[in-house]
């Protein structure tokens, strides 16, 4: 019984752990921008010119949908491991798998916030990537607030 619940809590603080990855992506970059430290950044403090602004407005539209489809991917990935937990109420193979299937989901989403910093990263002067750079730095190193 002892190693039942422990395989149960495992599965949820993988589901813990999905639901705070998928608050970092949302924290870096909010697709509807209402108010995300990256976007103010990108649209405030970087001075960025027309052109600049023209593709940093063409990456986010687009990072926009792709985001769309992981924020589904992750909720799908959630619910199946909810069914799972109550089918099997062990860390069974089926919760393995949808644990696992989590993690993937988890990981695409990370990478694909990444990518999509980075490429805007591209856009940008060697001034204000520096800039840039020191604040993404400290995104990801701040205390998350509760």
């Amino acid at each position: 019984m002892r190693a039942n619940l422990r395989y149960v809590l495992v599965a949820l603080v993988s589901a813990a752990i999905a639901l705070a990855a998928s608050h970092f992506a949302r924290g870096v970059m909010v697709a509807d921008h209402g108010g995300s430290e990256l976007h103010q950044l990108m649209h405030d403090r970087l001075e960025l010119t027309a052109t600049q602004q023209a593709e940093i407005d063409r990456l986010e539209a687009d990072f926009a949908q792709r985001r769309k489809a992981l924020d589904a991917q992750m909720r799908q990935t959630n619910a199946d491991l909810a069914k799972a937990m109550a089918s099997e109420h062990q860390f069974g193979p089926k919760v393995a798998g949808a644990v696992d299937r989590s993690h993937m989901a988890m990981g695409d989403l990370q990478k694909e916030t990444l990518a999509h910093v980075f490429a805007m990263r591209a856009v940008l002067t060697p001034q204000q990537a520096t800039i840039f750079d020191r604040e993404i730095a400290r995104a990801l190193t701040a205390p998350q607030a509760h």
